[in-house]
């Protein structure tokens, strides 16, 4: 009940990334979760749709990143320690943070629990300030 009170006058859309984006402005924040990219040939998780999410889209992703943080929109994305990632935010202003994430659900319960993942964020003006003194 009270999911749909908190729902009363809000839109939902399903649309893509960067139409969602694109008015966002300075002081927005924007966190995203896409399709992790696989880190071994048994992640074969790799869409909430039906048309997949490959890696040009990653790539679109990583496009979006940059612009939104150059125009001063906090943005987070969470994804695999697959190396590609790591190629694809290998520039400031993007920070990469290796985090260890809880995982609950998995055919095999032995490989539930703790996995590496990445969480990449944009600097901050006082990282940015920083790094400029550095």
């Amino acid at each position: 009940m009270r999911v749909h009170k908190a729902l009363q006058g809000v839109e939902l859309t399903s649309v893509d990334f960067e139409s969602c984006t694109a008015p966002a402005k300075a002081g927005d924040f924007v966190y995203f979760d896409p399709p992790y990219l696989p880190i071994s040939p048994t992640s074969s998780f790799t869409a909430y749709t039906a048309s997949g999410f490959p890696l040009h889209d990653h790539k679109r992703l990583a496009t979006s990143f940059y612009d939104l943080a150059e125009r001063g929109v906090g943005v987070v994305l969470s994804n695999s320690t697959a190396g590609v990632v790591r190629k694809l935010f290998a520039e400031p202003p993007a920070i990469i943070d290796d985090v260890q994430a809880h995982r609950a659900i998995n055919s095999k319960g032995d490989k539930r629990g703790l996995i590496g993942e990445l969480l990449i964020r944009c600097q901050t003006p006082h990282e940015a300030q920083a790094a400029q003194a550095v």
